[in-house]
């Protein structure tokens, strides 16, 4: 059994920090740093969407771009170390084991060989075995995929939104005592969860040892919203005259709270193709016109799409959004509900998948991204598919050595937080005011 899995495994190699597919596809590796929930402005978003346009733009042709983003239930662990006070030792108690919502963000850009087949749900490249691709062993061609995917790591790096970190060999493979990306994703570890081989069962849905999956997914235009952006109102703490901006996706992501993983997946094919491609079925579209009003309205909507395609110089990409969810009951209402609840938010429909349930989720295994079907895609511009992407993390510990604890406003987890010199030093006030309260000879002055 194991030399069978071996065989059918899609990925051959992880080495020289790139992970390596059985059919030739090249993939780079990110962890993102973002920013924390709750603190970016109308304008901040803006911005952020408009850093993943240009991102996008920079790639090359045949390129699959797959953020993925773990959502996993944890507690908080004490730290006593340190704390002899009795307040200071009681307030760790106090806290001890408080569960939230930890996040990790990973990117995986994964350049196909020109000329490969695409996957669909009727024929998929991941059991088949085919020469070595030209990109492989031409190490121009590897040179300039790199430099294109460092080009990518700049435009994030300057925007000043993101952290990019290229991942390496031992974080994509694994050791003998940590598990990799990979491993995680195949078995459902957490992050500081120890290794361990869980049996995958695809007869009756998706089964992870004793976890049973749910994947939800956008890959239809019926099931989208009519209109898209960078942001959404959160009505919990906005008012008539103020309005509290969200990401337009983060409904599916802190604000999704149940153990789940969000995969967006943007594949760009050459743009000159797929126009060719849209031209045909306009075409098309256009003689059985008259036989159907369905047929009309599909006429006059490729015809627009290719109208500011052209005219507005857009980039055409294929675009796939899903969730995947898990928990230890087989048949889970609750959480059927809460996907579904998140979606509503932004004015999407959820499908449960059920048939292509277990190629979806192989092809989201890192470096599988190419073998991604490519009839559960839909048509659509880097703009608005960069508006499905989850672009917030949770709060994070200040690393300040003084301040203050303040409580997550979502799960009520302690944050370490600088109040003080930290927004001075980073530039988000330029002056401060300090009230110091203490008796004589204290050492006021």
């Amino acid at each position: 059994m194991i030399a069978e899995a071996t065989n059918i495994f899609p990925i051959y190699k992880v080495e020289h920090d790139c992970i390596l597919s059985r059919q030739g596809d090249i993939t780079v590796a990110y962890e993102l740093t973002l920013p924390e929930i709750f603190t970016l402005s109308e304008r901040d978003y803006t911005a952020y969407h408009s850093t993943f346009v240009k991102a996008i733009k920079v790639l090359q042709n045949h390129t699959v771009l797959h953020k993925q983003d773990w959502h996993t239930q944890a507690s908080y662990k004490a730290d006593y170390e340190g704390k002899d006070g009795f307040l200071a030792r009681s307030s760790e108690k106090f806290f001890n084991e408080r569960p939230y919502l930890a996040h990790s963000c990973y990117l995986f850009l994964t350049k196909k060989p020109n000329g490969r087949k695409p996957a669909t749900s009727a024929y998929n490249n991941l059991l088949r075995r085919t020469i070595v691709p030209a990109q492989t062993v031409d190490e121009n061609l590897f040179q300039h995929f790199l430099d294109s995917a460092g080009q990518f790591e700049r435009i994030l790096t300057d925007s000043g939104f993101i952290r990019p970190r290229r991942l390496r060999n031992d974080e994509l493979a694994g050791t003998s005592v940590k598990a990799g990306i990979m491993e995680r994703y195949c078995f459902l570890l957490t992050e500081n969860e120890q290794s361990i081989v869980r049996d995958i069962n695809l007869q009756n849905g998706l089964k992870i040892g004793d976890r049973y999956c749910q994947l939800y997914t956008l890959a239809d235009t019926e099931n989208l919203p009519a209109l898209c952006g960078s942001r959404i109102n959160y009505e919990k703490y906005s008012t008539d005259r103020t309005k509290f901006s969200i990401g337009f996706a983060s409904p599916l992501g802190q604000l999704l709270n149940c153990n789940h993983i969000y995969n967006q997946y943007i594949l760009i094919e050459d743009p000159q193709k797929t126009i060719k491609a849209l031209e045909s079925k306009k075409l098309r579209l256009q003689s059985l016109s008259m036989y159907s009003r369905e047929n009309a309205l599909a006429m006059e909507a490729v015809n627009g799409f290719l109208n500011e395609a052209i005219g507005e110089q857009r980039l055409p990409i294929k675009a796939h959004f899903n969730v995947l969810v898990w928990s230890d009951k087989p048949e889970d209402a609750e959480l059927r509900n809460q996907v579904s609840s998140a979606l509503a938010q932004m004015d999407c429909t959820a499908k449960q998948e059920t048939d292509g349930m277990a190629q979806i989720w192989y092809a989201g295994m890192p470096g599988a991204g190419a073998d991604f079907p490519i009839n559960d895609t839909f048509d659509s511009f880097a703009e608005q598919a960069a508006c499905f992407f989850n672009l917030e993390t949770n709060y994070k510990d200040s690393i300040s050595p003084f301040g203050i604890r303040l409580g997550d406003r979502i799960s009520g987890r302690p944050v370490h937080v600088d109040i003080s010199d930290e927004p001075w030093k980073q530039g988000w006030i330029t002056n401060r005011a300090k009230f110091i309260l203490g008796p004589s000879g204290s050492g006021k002055s």
